[in-house]
């Protein structure tokens, strides 16, 4: 029995089986073992497709931001209307065959939104390029996922889950720690209502842990622990969830779709409705900031910030403007709401806000 087929017979075993208190022990078993073998089975096939050509994107900007939807739901009109770049747009599906970016400039951020072929049901098994298209969706720093419905929207994310693409989720609270000796210690901080001890240690064995301690912080799922064992698999990004062609719907879907999606931005790129409102979001959620820089006796650049994350440092800015200055560094001075008072004195590691302004101090 080939991998294939044993994943099919695992799989079958698992729908077949109730959930309930007695056979938990047993499902988290069975799930185990199906995401340990289609792990073996996804390896074998990426050495054997590895030679094909697959999508690439080089990045530049501030960030990444990612178009994700099925075909024809606006993606390319979208990147047009935001940005500097020429997708072709046609009212038939898959216009988009590669990959395409375009640079958005907003309040000072560089932001790359990239336009990728259109995904379609079966994507994460390799259906329309899938695989190529989702293995690029990995190196974004948020995705905008798109549809004209909130069925589109879901359909989408089933097939991130299904690639080990983790939406809107943070990993789970836990750390495995590979032992030399001494069994398996597992330590559990919170009560636990899906998964117990015995379940856990059986599961880490089925993943080859014989010698382990393991820390559990959060109420987890069999999935969760699932996904922290495969966790050189998994990728978690935040997403923005974007319902395009407005303009075609009634007023009553978009009331009944803003209940269901309340988090949503509502769009039509043809009408630049909520373009400003998206571009805002985009902004928000990638959670950059903007420093400016001035010499001493003079007036702040305020044309061309320092785009560092939020918690950046002084150091953080340093090392953007040259890979010296932290070696020549004496101090700092900032105005703007991280210090006490204006042109306060810092240090490296102090954290920086948006708007600030940075004085640095070098030996030269």
């Amino acid at each position: 029995m080939d991998i294939r087929e044993r994943i099919q017979q695992l799989e079958e075993e698992l729908r077949n089986t109730p959930y309930n208190k007695a056979t938990q022990h047993h499902i988290g078993l069975l799930k185990a073992k199906i995401a340990k073998l289609k792990s073996e089975m996804e390896k074998r096939e990426s050495s054997k497709s590895g030679r094909g050509k697959a999508f690439a994107v080089k990045k530049q900007g501030d960030a990444t931001v990612i178009l994700l939807g099925p075909p024809s739901v606006g993606k390319s009109t979208l990147l047009n209307s935001i940005t500097n770049a020429e997708s072709e747009v046609a009212a038939y599906e898959f216009t988009t065959l590669t990959v395409i970016p375009g640079m958005l400039v907003h309040k000072g951020i560089r932001v790359q939104i990239v336009d990728i072929p259109g995904i379609i049901g079966g994507a994460y098994a390799g259906r329309g390029r899938g695989k190529e298209v989702l293995s690029v969706v990995r190196s974004a720093d948020l995705l905008l996922i798109m549809g004209t419905s909130p069925s589109q929207i879901y359909e989408v994310i089933k097939e991130l889950e299904n690639a080990g693409i983790r939406v809107n989720k943070s990993p789970p609270d836990v750390v495995i720690k590979r032992r030399q000796r001494g069994g398996i210690q597992v330590n559990i901080a919170v009560k636990q209502t899906h998964i117990d001890e015995g379940m856990i240690k059986d599961m880490l064995r089925e993943y080859g842990y014989h010698n382990a301690e393991v820390t559990v912080r959060q109420d987890i799922t069999i999935d969760e622990f699932i996904d922290v064992l495969r966790a050189n698999n998994r990728r978690y990004i935040k997403a923005v969830y974007v319902i395009t062609k407005i303009d075609t719907l009634t007023k009553e879907e978009i009331r009944r779709i803003k209940h269901e999606l309340p988090s949503a931005v509502f769009i039509s790129s043809e009408r630049r409705i909520g373009l400003e409102e998206l571009k805002d979001r985009i902004i928000k959620e990638l959670d950059l900031i903007r420093v400016y820089t001035k010499k001493v006796g003079e007036e702040p650049n305020l044309d061309s910030p320092l785009v560092l994350k939020k918690g950046g440092t002084v150091a953080d800015a340093c090392r953007k403007i040259h890979k010296d200055f932290i070696k020549k560094f004496k101090f700092a001075r900032v105005w703007g709401d991280s210090v006490k008072f204006p042109g306060q004195r810092v240090g490296l590691e102090h954290k920086l806000k948006d708007g600030d302004i940075l004085e640095l101090h070098i030996s030269r």
